[in-house]
């Protein structure tokens, strides 16, 4: 990856765009959980410090190009000013003559939020014309939000041919991370991949396979494995009509050199509730009216076995229905594995997407793995081999301007 960082960046008395993601859960005014906010802080501190006119960009919601009220950045922005330690204005525009005036009486090292950019039709249209009216109020453009890289918007693609472009330190840190997962991984390297549906994860298995050495395929998603392997597997989900795939992917993952590790037992119930009645069988085993949720203690000995041979791990997935007890115990133990691991500083770990986050989170291992992405969607096309367009925009910058 070709692209420049703050490392770079001469910012002093500069109007400074930054392109963060501010899209943050909230409910009635109030915001749940405010990760987004806080690991964009330090980028906008950074600036701040080098004196920099701080101007931050950001979507909220799906106003589908109207002004909705309810998705207004103001409660945001507050929130921001909190994290910062300093005060934050907010303009209820994004372009247009207020927002230059705002801009325009900014000292060096302040900070300004813009209202939200999808209030316009022009964001999701990627309008080169919304895109200039952007960029306009800024000499330098920084692309902080890794999360929305995946969309080519006018915030966070279209701006970038018309200002010089860096990425932020989380932009930074994301894409350092994710190379170093999957790009040039010290080996061996494996990933677990989980989830409900392999029709869902298709690309991203495919093109997991051609750059690791072990896969754990894990959660409901095994169930279709180990029945196209002709192992009954009772009533737990699975996609039948996805048999001749699993089978063509465990062909291909042979051809590549890439073991496929699936449950060898499992953890079963009749009801799929909170301390419902279960059992531990071995997979073949499985009774014709129970449903597999977990995997089981040998499956759990096997993963957290290999995991000790291995460099490198990325994560996607639980390993079993994790947000009921007792159903959360493998992805736990695995977890929590990986993290003394990690820890102890023989294991890299590159974990995203919501489930997954949310799963070590629970098990309390988040802040102990090398690196969680809370990027979702961005995250999950990285894995299956997309160009994002908010990165390759940064990328492709960098060659025209003969960067380094």
């Amino acid at each position: 990856m070709v692209f420049r960082t703050l490392d770079t960046l001469e910012a002093r008395g500069k109007r400074v765009l930054v392109r963060a993601d501010l899209n943050v859960p909230m409910h009635d005014g109030v915001i749940t959980d405010a990760t987004r906010i806080e690991r964009v802080a330090p980028t906008i501190n950074e600036l701040a410090g080098k004196g920099a006119r701080v101007v931050v960009l950001s979507h909220f919601d799906r106003p589908k190009g109207k002004v909705v009220l309810g998705m207004s950045l103001r409660p945001i922005a507050e929130k921001l000013g909190e994290i910062l330690g300093k005060p934050v204005g907010f303009v209820p525009e994004c372009v247009g003559p207020t927002v230059e005036a705002a801009v325009a009486a900014l000292n060096d090292g302040e900070v300004l939020v813009l209202e939200n950019t999808r209030f316009h039709a022009g964001e999701e249209a990627n309008d080169p014309e919304f895109a200039k009216a952007i960029a306009q109020n800024g000499d330098i453009f920084v692309n902080d939000a890794f999360s929305a890289a995946h969309r080519a918007h006018a915030s966070t693609e279209g701006v970038a041919h018309d200002l010089p472009s860096f990425a932020g330190r989380l932009m930074q840190a994301e894409l350092s991370a994710l190379s170093a997962a999957l790009e040039n991984p010290e080996r061996p390297v494996g990933a677990i991949i989980g989830g409900s549906k392999i029709s869902t994860k298709l690309d991203l298995i495919g093109n997991v396979i051609a750059k690791v050495d072990t896969l754990f395929i894990t959660g409901a998603m095994a169930n279709t494995f180990l029945a196209a392997e002709g192992m009954n597997v009772g009533k737990s989900l699975q996609e039948a009509d996805m048999h001749e795939t699993a089978r063509k992917i465990a062909h291909l993952a042979q051809e590549k050199g890439c073991e496929i590790i699936l449950p060898v037992d499992a953890v079963v119930a009749r009801e799929f509730k909170a301390g419902a009645e279960t059992e531990t069988c071995l997979i073949g085993e499985v009774p014709a009216d129970a449903m597999i949720l977990d995997a089981g203690p040998r499956t759990v000995a096997l993963i957290n076995e290999r995991l000790a041979t291995l460099k490198t791990l990325v994560w996607n997935g639980p390993l079993g229905a994790f947000e009921i007890e007792p159903f959360d115990r493998a992805t736990v133990e695995v977890a929590q594995e990986a993290a003394r691991l990690t820890q102890e500083g023989k294991l890299r770990t590159v974990a995203g997407g919501g489930d997954t986050v949310s799963a070590l989170r629970h098990a309390g291992v988040a802040g102990q793995m090398s690196y969680v992405s809370t990027a979702g969607g961005a995250f999950l096309e990285w894995l299956e081999g997309k160009i994002l367009p908010g990165i390759e925009v940064l990328r492709t910058t960098g060659h025209q301007l003969g960067l380094d």
